[in-house]
């Protein structure tokens, strides 16, 4: 992955790593970085779409998967999470997340790489339902180089 890539997410926001992420190692555990990708996704789908509202809009993860590229520490220059959908299906979209940070030369290091499979669910039901319009609209418009299957 190289910088070029980093520059094709277009949301990204601060991690705070907390001082109880770290495992003996001094370093963040694995975990923490599927907490990680669920802050980050909180506020990625409010950014991609202004109609969305987690009081009436829902998914379930059907799928999640992480790299480690490189450890996060506490001191770890400006970590960060960079998040981007990257298709949409008929009931399901792709999410790929990046976490980085600065290094020294205040070039961004990847430490890690995700991907998340989102599926719609109408929570009154217990069912997934179709990918509404407005939401297909708003992902790609937010995200142009996207692709739907």
């Amino acid at each position: 992955m190289d910088t070029l890539d980093i520059q094709n997410f277009k949301f990204s926001m601060p991690l705070n790593i907390r001082w109880n992420d770290l495992d003996p190692l001094n370093h963040v555990n694995n975990v923490f970085y599927f907490e990680y990708f669920q802050i980050g996704r909180g506020h990625y789908m409010i950014d991609a779409s202004k109609q969305w509202d987690w009081a009436k809009n829902m998914f379930v993860i059907a799928h999640i998967e992480c790299d480690y590229y490189k450890e996060l520490k506490l001191t770890t220059k400006e970590p960060s999470i960079k998040i981007r959908t990257t298709s949409l299906g008929s009931k399901s979209f792709e999410i790929e997340y990046l976490i980085t940070s600065l290094d020294k030369e205040e070039n961004e290091t990847i430490h890690a790489k995700g991907k998340s499979v989102q599926v719609l669910v109408d929570a009154t039901i217990g069912k997934s339902i179709e990918i509404p319009d407005w939401l297909r609209n708003d992902i790609t418009n937010y995200e142009p180089s996207l692709s739907t299957i």
